[in-house]
């Protein structure tokens, strides 16, 4: 027990000390200028928080073009955006309603194409439509930007009030600091975070735009890999992104987790071995020795103590570093011990099961450069 104890401290250590170097060291003055910013937000309904969200973005990002992209066959979201752009009618929105895409074309890279043909401005923003940029996060991530650069903002979740919700978003807030922060000062990011985003709309010219990745399924890591293999590189900014998600009973829970994982798993799939090696030691080891050491005091196999002072280690490392990250994160001990255990479950799923649901979309995935609409 001692040794696997052990072995969870030094991996927990070593991600929260260079995690709060990274946050600590990278701050930036916040100075960019959002005339610069055209924002892209690719638009699906079915979300309840939608509405809001896109107008808190709107005005938040106040200064910036935004381009909205819906589909031809999405009623509820023409009239959101009707309504928003009617209640601000000085903010530049422009609508851009799309075709459903060919089959095994990406949906949302094939609407940011179009947005990408049409944008004026220095800088291109793609924003998802759960997401909520500030003005300040926004300005910083332009201050860290250079001529051959992508930044991506650093994201945590506001969970609704239901079980389910802030069980998405101890997922979220445990892990993503964890994750895309402590690997920065040792190497360059290995994908970057879908959901916020920026570039020079020079650079995203040069490489294509997305036409050349229009038949991946993950348009983040799809975006990554294009563009380092044309030289370009991607900053990780400490700069946050807000996400709001209604997640409304357990199976809609349980529906995303299988997304993201199996996302996952296709990143693993285009990376060397050398590099799954490290992934599995800093993120899939540690839920696996957790589930040990609670296997061990269940059984009697150790004192339960010892858990106690790894839950609670966990439980004081993870409040220090979300501090730094977003003083609005709330703590919960145990549904951030929950979440955690229920990783390996999560990856199990994704492994066995290849048909992933966004919203009122279903996907038949088959790799991440094959896939099909249900």
């Amino acid at each position: 027990m001692m040794l696997i104890a052990l072995s969870w401290l030094a991996i927990l250590l070593f991600k929260l000390v260079f995690a709060l170097r990274v946050v600590r060291t990278h701050a930036v003055v916040a100075q960019g200028d959002l005339h610069r910013l055209t924002v892209a937000q690719p638009i699906l309904s079915g979300d309840p928080a939608l509405e809001s969200v896109l107008e808190s973005a709107l005005t938040a990002l106040s200064g910036a073009q935004f381009i909205w992209l819906i589909d031809e066959d999405d009623a509820d979201a023409a009239a959101i955006t009707a309504r928003i752009v009617q209640r601000h009618p000085q903010c530049a929105v422009r609508i851009i309603v799309s075709a459903a895409p060919p089959q095994g074309v990406n949906p949302k890279l094939f609407k940011l194409e179009r947005a990408r043909a049409v944008a004026q401005t220095e800088i291109f923003l793609v924003l998802d439509d759960d997401a909520l940029l500030s003005a300040r996060s926004a300005s910083r991530m332009i201050s860290e930007l250079r001529d051959n650069s992508l930044v991506t903002a650093l994201p945590w979740y506001r969970p609704a009030r239901n079980v389910p919700s802030r069980l998405l978003a101890q997922f979220v807030n445990d892990n993503s600091p964890l994750t895309y922060l402590p690997l920065v000062p040792f190497c360059a990011p290995l994908t970057l975070n879908g959901m916020c985003y920026m570039l020079p709309l020079t650079l995203l010219q040069r490489i294509g735009g997305f036409a050349p990745i229009l038949r991946h399924l993950t348009d983040d890591l799809a975006l990554a890999t294009h563009l380092i293999r044309q030289g370009g590189e991607i900053i990780q900014s400490t700069a946050t992104v807000r996400v709001q998600t209604t997640i409304t009973d357990m199976g809609h829970y349980n529906r995303q987790m299988h997304r993201w994982f199996l996302f996952a798993t296709l990143l693993l799939r285009e990376k060397s071995v050398a590099t799954r090696l490290m992934i599995f030691l800093l993120q899939g080891l540690h839920p696996l020795l957790i589930w040990a050491m609670v296997i061990m005091a269940l059984t009697g196999l150790t004192p339960a103590l010892v858990l106690a002072a790894v839950l609670l280690i966990r439980h004081l490392a993870l409040r220090q570093v979300q501090r730094q990250v977003d003083a609005e994160i709330a703590p919960h001990l145990l549904l951030s011990l929950l979440s955690e255990l229920l990783q390996p479950l999560h990856l199990l799923h994704a492994l066995c099961n290849r048909t992933i649901t966004w919203r009122t979309r279903r996907y038949r995935i088959y790799s991440n450069e094959r896939f099909t609409s249900l």
